[in-house]
């Protein structure tokens, strides 16, 4: 009898699952189950590219290959339940999908500052293609935009809308835009060039509410200064979406803990035959750094957990004498990560975040160059603004 696998999750570290099911195999029936109703789109252009110039889901939709051409969307209708006893996962409309394999590839959904005067309208997240649509009407010159938070997407939407003419304060509680990928040094050279393109900054600082009526008007910050807005977007961090495994045991008090083979683990420890986890939801081990499982929002993750789980997973339904060795198989993948800011072209390996020290390695602060981050003597992680060349180099004693 054919085997059913059913991927919650229909953006890439699910599309990635379904293509690897194929390529090692797996015949059976899939079928995608997401909230959104669009095929799978790249995400990173929402905050650069969909901001700046009329773009639409064709322009940032994955092309689809001939493995998944006979996938079943089950699209605009959230899974809201699963019963892993007897393996069905069911959707808001009431619908029920049965599973031999499940594929968690729920995601993240963008967090926002609960308010006081909160219900104004002007207020925007960018998780969505959705989302970057709505925003991009309201870039226009000379708007006044506030951007809550300094991480990857704040700093590039505040690129992009300092591109579009728009007037930008960046407001976020840390000392320097993205710190925690950067380290000190490589955020303050960025606040530099941030604030050289006009952008100001009001760091160490939160937003305690919002001015206007029915539209904002303005961001009062927890110093009590306000700070006019027409536009406020808010980029400060994610929720996991994990609601719909709330009635089982799995562990999801930080996304969802999987094992070495990306199974899932339950909250006493043990892994979930034929249940896996991909994407930034996934909470995992990576040996190249430690042991220490955490989750990675980095671009390359759905893609290289995709992989991994449709490779473990195929053979695991089709009783493949090889399932032992693929599950003992360590996994370990190197993040990676990419910023377009201005003229700047940030790319970065590793886990710079884990450092206990930094150094510049190439080229000078002001311009291009190449910072590496350090545990000890050893090198974990480097961040490049040009230089690619370089770069790889450095990315090749990270692979060790």
């Amino acid at each position: 009898m054919s085997k059913s696998v059913v991927i919650v999750g229909a953006s890439m570290g699910g599309l990635r699952a379904a293509e690897a099911l194929r390529n090692n195999g797996f015949a059976g029936r899939i079928t995608m189950i997401g909230e959104e109703a669009h095929l799978p789109y790249n995400r990173p252009p929402l905050s650069k590219e969909v901001l700046a110039k009329e773009v639409t889901h064709e322009a940032v939709a994955f092309k689809l290959r001939a493995q998944v051409e006979d996938v079943t969307w089950h699209l605009g209708d959230p899974a809201t339940f699963v019963d892993l006893d007897k393996k069905v996962v069911t959707t808001a409309s009431g619908k029920s999908f049965e599973y031999d394999g499940l594929v968690i590839a729920s995601g993240l959904r963008p967090r926002v500052l609960d308010l006081p005067n909160g219900k104004v309208s002007g207020r925007h997240t960018v998780r969505t293609l959705d989302d970057a649509i709505g925003l991009r009407a309201e870039l226009v010159p000379g708007a006044k935009v506030v951007v809550a938070g300094a991480g990857f997407i704040g700093c590039e939407v505040a690129a992009t809308a300092r591109g579009l003419g728009c007037e930008v304060t960046n407001v976020a509680i840390d000392p320097y835009p993205m710190i925690r990928p950067l380290g000190e040094q490589l955020a303050a050279e960025l606040q530099r060039r941030h604030e050289s393109h006009g952008v100001k900054f009001k760091l160490n600082h939160g937003i305690s509410d919002l001015t206007g009526t029915e539209k904002i008007s303005g961001v009062v910050l927890d110093s009590g200064e306000v700070i006019q807005a027409d536009v406020l977007v808010e980029a400060i961090s994610s929720h996991c979406n994990v609601e719909w495994l709330s009635e089982t045991n799995l562990d999801i008090s930080n996304g969802v803990l999987a094992d070495s083979a990306l199974r899932a683990v339950t909250t006493d420890g043990k892994s979930v035959e034929g249940v896996y986890v991909v994407g930034d939801l996934a909470r995992f081990a990576n040996p190249l750094f430690d042991n220490e499982p955490r989750r990675v929002e980095h671009w390359n993750i759905p893609t290289e957990t995709g992989k991994r789980v449709g490779s473990v997973l195929s053979a695991y339904l089709a009783d493949a004498e090889n399932f032992a060795e693929l599950v003992a198989t360590p996994f370990i993948p190197l993040p990676s990560f990419w910023s377009d800011q201005y003229d700047m072209k940030i790319q970065g390996f590793g886990m710079p975040g884990l450092a206990d020290r930094y150094e510049l390695v190439a080229g000078v602060l002001s311009d291009e160059l190449v910072m590496g981050y350090f545990k000890g003597e050893i090198l974990i992680g480097v961040v490049g603004i040009g230089m690619t060349s370089e770069v790889m180099k450095y990315r090749k004693e990270l692979v060790r």
